[in-house]
């Protein structure tokens, strides 16, 4: 089963002022929330600044934080207009790796980021699903010190290299570069980006910029001095997946020069397909007509094992006759995916790790 891109129209739940452009380069909160605590916080003085027309809501706790829940716009939804500023408890965390007995992923230390959430209505979103309750709304954490903190007491007792990762987070799909291009790069920053199909930009990644954006966002990165990597993940079937893969590669190589592709496919949990259709409506349903059959060990359900490997093996046939050399492997995948692209992926050098 392939998925109909034209079976519905457009998504109901959200205007149209929010789709078709790149929202994080507009974004305006209409509340923001205010950990008491931190009333006096510079950090959180100029972030409120930045937005005269929000409302503040002082909170004694972050889990106070409430969103309004609406009939017609879930939290999620209504989430995207919500800042809470905060702090973190610990901004790192020990990944071992493990996601059940029959998906290969690498440990790593995770850097809790100082921001999570974003203005982007991706229907598939996984954290969605896994804040949909504690925390749907954006969040910025402004204990910065204790963050340097807690990396120099670890590095400074290591024995070998520490790449700190972001997980989930460490991607973006935004063209809203102009922060990092303020910076100078020191070589140790590795900029990732999100790369889908614009058919699946348009249906699933809604306020998200475009592939045309998202490419020249990664170029005027890569010009400036940054190390670049791409992800294209979740990778969808519908009936022209073939010659849109293979044309978003192309074109992505003609101007780009990555030190790493890594590939993934589109895996959700059971309770996903719920939230996604009481959040996105006819979109949110297009999920569950995209051909999921599998269910791995970690819970999610997936495109079958001969589906998985045509997609990594016509994406991988177009990388590489790019550039034979080039650094390709696959996210979160099954052994038996990984042996039957052994010879074309490295595990050891993927989107996450540093080498």
């Amino acid at each position: 089963m392939f998925l109909d891109v034209h079976a519905y129209n457009g998504l109901s739940e959200i205007s149209q002022r929010e789709t078709g452009v790149d929202t994080a380069r507009a974004f305006k909160p209409n509340t923001i929330f205010l950990l008491r605590k931190l009333q006096r916080h510079p950090e959180a003085a100029r972030i409120i600044e930045m937005f005269p027309e929000a409302r503040i809501q002082i909170v004694d706790r972050q889990r106070d934080a409430v969103v309004p829940r609406h009939s017609s716009r879930p939290a999620i939804i209504a989430g995207k207009r919500v800042l809470m500023i905060g702090e973190a408890s610990s901004f790192l965390r020990h990944f071992d790796g493990c996601l059940g007995s029959g998906v290969q992923c690498a440990s790593y230390v995770k850097l809790v980021p100082v921001s999570n959430g974003c203005p982007y209505y991706c229907t598939y979103c996984y954290l969605s699903y896994v804040y949909r309750d504690h925390l749907p709304f954006i969040k910025m954490n402004v204990n910065y010190g204790k963050m340097c903190d807690e990396i120099c007491d670890l590095t400074t007792w290591a024995q070998s290299t520490i790449s700190f990762n972001m997980g989930e987070m460490l991607l973006t799909k935004s063209s809203n570069v102009d922060g990092l291009l303020n910076l100078k790069p020191n070589g140790q920053a590795v900029v990732s980006w999100s790369l889908n199909t614009q058919p699946m930009i348009d249906l699933f990644e809604v306020g998200t910029a475009s592939l045309e954006e998202r490419i020249h966002a990664t170029k005027r990165c890569r010009e400036h001095g940054y190390r670049i990597r791409l992800r294209i993940d979740p990778g969808i079937l519908y009936p022209d997946w073939r010659r849109d893969y293979a044309e978003l590669i192309r074109k992505s190589l003609a101007v780009l020069e990555p030190e790493n592709i890594t590939l993934g496919m589109l895996r959700l949990l059971p309770g996903h397909f719920r939230l996604a259709r009481q959040a996105y409506g006819n979109r949110g349903e297009r999920l569950q007509n995209v051909g999921l059959t599998e269910r791995a060990s970690d819970g999610k359900y997936r495109y079958s094992p001969k589906q998985r490997v045509e997609f990594y093996q016509l994406l991988t046939d177009v990388i590489l006759a790019h550039d034979r050399h080039m650094s390709v492997s696959l996210c979160r995948e099954t052994p038996y995916i990984w042996d039957h692209l052994k010879d074309r992926c490295d595990p050891h050098k993927c989107n996450c790790l540093i080498w």
